[in-house]
């Protein structure tokens, strides 16, 4: 099958409104020319197209295909070069396939970045497991994926936290006094963190895939430089509605920071205050993109720290 012509390239629609409620400047050019970019991206990398996955990503198109040579199978990801894509294949190069997928070739555009990937297992992700098994699985990988860095030594990759948002205290009045505190832990966390790591910067079960060469390997890391416990915050954070949902879920959501603290070494002090962070940065992405019952709960969530 020979590369599809670019009309006949179709863009998921949850691609289409995500991308616009992200980066709504870039969005309708960006959207416009996607379907020519991917076509000559298959032509260039001598793959055939199988499908383009829908959902896919939240910022890319997700494609499998396979290499018209040896018809291995394989993953073409085409992302808006945003800060939260741009160094994706540096990670991914760093990793070398050591607990995340592996990165077989690397393009930018001045709008885009390609990557082509191996081919994980998507319909397989690590939050098919029940939470206890996933949350085992999931810390034994991100721990592997830490690599420490010097203190000092310069880096290209963004550092906690990236930029602190405004706040949008006409949104959500009555959650004022808790996105002031959420801003001044940032501040104040960064300010006095003793380490610095390469970090996933999104690792969450939704981002790890069931694979062939390991059981398991993530998938779209957001990269940056920073200490530990920022990574494990957003980790924290997964199946908040589970959590919160249940009976006592404050005192739920301290075992689970203690839990994860002890498994990885990590101080559990600060593993609280970034999941603070970590969970109003999420509500009000939620809130951006007018998803307001999904702000809420991450609001409750950072309400039970």
């Amino acid at each position: 099958m020979s590369a599809p012509a670019p009309g006949q390239l179709t863009v998921p629609d949850w691609l289409t409104r995500s991308i616009t409620a992200a980066h709504p400047a870039e969005a309708a050019a960006w959207l416009a020319d996607l379907p020519a970019l991917v076509t000559a991206q298959l032509t260039r990398l001598d793959l055939t197209l199988d499908r383009v996955l829908d959902p896919g990503g939240s910022l890319s198109l997700v494609a499998y295909a396979h290499r018209n040579d040896d018809l291995t199978p394989a993953v073409l990801k085409v992302s808006l070069r945003t800060p939260e894509t741009a160094h994706e294949p540096e990670a991914l190069t760093a990793w070398a396939g050591r607990g995340a997928v592996l990165l077989l070739d690397a393009h930018r555009t001045p709008t885009s970045g390609v990557l082509l990937l191996e081919r994980l297992h998507g319909e397989i992700p690590l939050r098919s497991l029940a939470e206890p098994k996933a949350m085992l699985e999931a810390t034994s990988l991100l721990h592997r994926l830490w690599l420490p860095l010097p203190l000092t030594a310069p880096h290209a990759l963004p550092t906690t936290p990236p930029t602190a948002p405004p706040v949008p205290t006409a949104a959500v009045p009555e959650a004022a006094p808790l996105l002031t505190e959420a801003r001044d832990t940032a501040t104040a966390l960064a300010a006095s963190a003793t380490e610095r790591f390469l970090l996933h910067g999104d690792f969450h079960h939704g981002n790890v895939l069931a694979a062939d060469r390991a059981p398991w390997l993530a998938i779209a890391p957001r990269p940056l430089i920073g200490e530990r416990a920022y990574d494990l915050a957003r980790l924290a954070l997964d199946r908040a509605d589970t959590l919160i949902g249940s009976p006592g879920a404050p005192a739920a959501v301290r075992r689970r920071l203690h839990r994860l603290a002890e498994a990885l070494d990590v101080d559990r002090d600060r593993l609280r205050g970034w999941t603070l962070v970590r969970a109003v940065d999420l509500a009000l992405a939620a809130l951006a993109a007018n998803r307001r019952p999904e702000a809420e709960l991450y609001l409750e969530f950072a309400g039970a720290l």
